[in-house]
């Protein structure tokens, strides 16, 4: 009884705005044509998103795939929940309790902004197993931490970018300045500046911490960006979430190209501005939630800290559109040497 009151009050608050992604219908319906019965699973799972959430065209979608091939592939039940831009530390750790009264285990938070919450809670719930991406500095037996080699894959935009740019000056947009989105910047610059060590680099963040909306403003990140333009870049890189929208439009409006960030943006971009998507850092966030997931399924629950990196394809490039395809073996080339340890990517400017 304390559990569903409690959900339903929090709920009445509007402290949380929870979705199902996962199905009622019952497993034992047969199909006409023999087809096995949808699988079926105890495992409810809780999804906090970030600001931005499903629908960011970015990193909460990302998440959100993984947690939707889980819960085709094994039956999960899932909840999702959304952080709002400003929100008080109190409101993300009680959306993580409110999952854990509600029966939710595991709870995956996205993104680093969770990090302080989930060190909070998972003391109260040692129980409950939680899951976090993009921050390792949680150490205990029921948090697993799913991080990712950024800098990596942005050294092997960077590079492209410094192979496509016709003016030797590119630029890079971050959504706020943190020591994450600053592996981003300083990968970008590392591989740029292998290709050409005197290419110019414009840099700017559109918030400072503890102002997180420059991860869900594309009308911020589109002014950025055509700074950047008009002061003779032709290429601009985001990790900027759902501002990066405002990035694409700028660079379509100015006829420049842009860089996209943690999923294929060419294919989830509005198709008006796809034509100026040049390649996409890729954050496989749904490889990450989608094995946690299997793990947990397997009764294998993780902890500790994963990491996914080139070695792993756990970051990478676009292809899509073919705008790389000349430079593809260059970039593997330095894919490799990165891969063998021939070149350390800095993870900071």
């Amino acid at each position: 009884m304390r559990k569903t009151a409690r959900f339903a009050a929090v709920a009445m608050a509007a402290a949380l705005t929870l979705s199902a992604c996962g199905s009622d219908d019952g497993a034992d319906e047969g199909t006409d044509n023999g087809d096995a019965p949808a699988a079926t699973s105890d495992v409810k799972v809780g999804m906090a998103y970030d600001v931005g959430g499903r629908g960011d065209q970015s990193f909460n979608d990302s998440a959100a795939a993984g947690l939707d091939q889980a819960v085709e592939e094994f039956g999960m039940e899932a909840q999702e929940s959304e952080a709002e831009d400003g929100e008080a530390e109190s409101a993300r750790e009680e959306r993580l309790r409110t999952f854990a009264d509600a029966g939710y285990d595991p709870i995956i938070a996205v993104g680093f902004a969770y990090a302080a919450s989930i060190a909070k809670v998972s003391e109260e719930y040692p129980d409950v197993n939680f899951a976090i991406i993009d921050d390792s500095s949680v150490e205990a037996d029921n948090v697993a931490s799913l991080v990712f080699a950024e800098e990596q894959g942005s050294f092997l935009v960077g590079a492209a970018a410094a192979l496509k740019t016709e003016t030797d000056q590119i630029g890079f947009v971050g959504g706020v300045e943190t020591p994450l989105i600053q592996k981003f910047e300083a990968g970008y610059v590392a591989g740029a500046e292998a290709v050409n060590p005197d290419i110019e680099v414009d840099v700017t963040y559109l918030t400072q911490v503890p102002d997180f909306s420059g991860f869900a403003d594309p009308a911020k990140g589109k002014t950025a960006a055509q700074g950047m333009f008009d002061n003779g870049a032709d290429i601009v890189y985001h990790a900027a979430g759902g501002s990066g929208g405002g990035v694409f439009e700028a660079a379509s409006e100015s006829d420049n190209l842009a860089i996209g960030v943690d999923s294929d943006q060419y294919n989830t971009a509005d198709p008006s501005v796809q034509d100026v998507i040049l390649t996409s850092m890729l954050k496989n966030v749904n490889v990450a939630v989608y094995e946690y997931l299997s793990d947990v399924e397997a009764g294998d629950v993780p902890s500790g800290v994963t990491t996914y990196d080139l070695a792993v394809d756990g970051v990478g490039y676009s292809t899509s559109g073919g705008f790389v395809d000349d430079i593809v073996d260059q970039l593997d080339e330095f894919k490799q040497q990165i891969i063998d340890g021939e070149i350390t990517v800095p993870t900071a400017p």
